[in-house]
């Protein structure tokens, strides 16, 4: 027998339903069910057919995760569930289950921060983190630096977009490029086929930006300037070589990214960089922030790439330490928060 918690946590911020279930630092369960192919026709995740989707996945999805794991609902210690940030209906949802969950079983609920849990779920794979240590977490919806000195009280932002998110980015260069959704694969598959031949911007990098911006991001410029590109080589009448094209942009993200996380870890005296959220599956991100911030005397913490997109697991993964620490749980009557701030960890 083990005294460390077992926990079932729910995520429905985007388009992914996931269930995890997690005792300690040990993921029994990482059940997801996507809805993405449902949104490629759209080119981009519609919330009206994400909440449906979730609502019809819902109960085989916590069913898989429990036959997965080998228990019953019943013998969970608690459920956790994704309360913000993310797409308001889809939250929703979630959060419903959750709480009917709770109710049913007589648990307590956390309702945590998806963002946190991004940070948490490298506990999984690489057992506790460091304190403190410095976040990036690189999604479709954002682009943040945070320092993390307790994943369960608090988690101070250092800086975020002002615009586009990386992995926004990534899906409309895809689009131009003529790649399928979500376009961070395929851009990581395409790159891998050519060469960094264009000197794509670097947004926000200038002396005069870092005055104001050290450490935020900007991709819209970068996406308007490979768009102004491919439109003047179509019109030229050049054939555009995608490889390229992925290579050059996908450069341009990467080095932005790790060249502002290792100033901000360096500025704060941090020796530890994690990365999480889906754009963390990146290998061209891995390993140039592996390289430089080696070269740095920086360690580096990125888990495996189905942990860094949206999943169960890693609300479990948070729900569990914040039982473990003996942190309170929600009320009953915990909304859904679409835009809950990072430093709102549990609501």
């Amino acid at each position: 027998m083990t005294d460390e918690p077992l926990i079932l946590g729910i995520e429905t911020s985007c388009d992914e339903t996931g269930v995890g279930i997690v005792r300690g630092h040990t993921l029994l369960a990482d059940a997801v069910a996507s809805s993405v192919d449902e949104h490629a026709r759209f080119g981009g995740v519609v919330p009206e057919v994400a909440s449906r989707a979730h609502l019809e996945a819902m109960v085989p999805t916590i069913e898989r995760a429990c036959a997965t794991a080998g228990i019953t609902p019943y013998d969970v210690d608690a459920v956790a569930v994704t309360s913000g940030p993310g797409l308001a209906g889809a939250l929703l949802v979630g959060v419903a289950a959750a709480k009917a969950l709770a109710i049913g079983l007589g648990k307590p609920i956390y309702g945590v921060n998806h963002l946190a849990a991004h940070v948490a779920v490298d506990q999984l794979e690489h057992g506790a983190l460091p304190e403190p240590c410095l976040a990036m977490l690189v999604s479709g919806g954002h682009s943040s630096l945070l320092r993390v000195e307790d994943v369960t009280t608090g988690v101070a932002p250092l800086g975020s977009t002002i615009d586009d998110a990386a992995g926004e980015a990534f899906d409309k260069v895809a689009r131009l490029l003529g790649l399928p959704f979500p376009g961070g694969p395929h851009i990581d598959r395409a790159a891998r086929e050519g060469h960094v031949t264009i000197d794509f911007p670097r947004g926000l990098t200038s002396r005069r930006d870092l005055e104001r911006h050290r450490f935020d991001f900007s991709f819209s410029g970068l996406k308007t300037a490979v768009a102004r590109w491919v439109e003047t080589q179509q019109r030229d009448g050049v054939v555009i070589d995608v490889g390229d094209v992925a290579a050059s942009f996908q450069e341009a993200v990467c080095d932005v990214l790790v060249r502002k996380a290792i100033d901000a870890a360096t500025d704060q005296g941090i020796e530890d960089i994690l990365i999480g959220g889906g754009v963390a599956a990146n290998s061209r991100l891995r390993a140039m922030a592996t390289e430089r911030a080696g070269a740095q005397g920086i360690r580096v913490r990125v888990p495996r790439p189905g942990l860094c997109t949206d999943n169960g697991a890693m609300v479990a993964a948070l729900g569990a330490e914040l039982v473990a620490r003996g942190r309170p749980p929600s009320a009953l009557d915990l909304p859904a928060d679409s835009s809950q701030p990072v430093t709102e960890v549990v609501v």
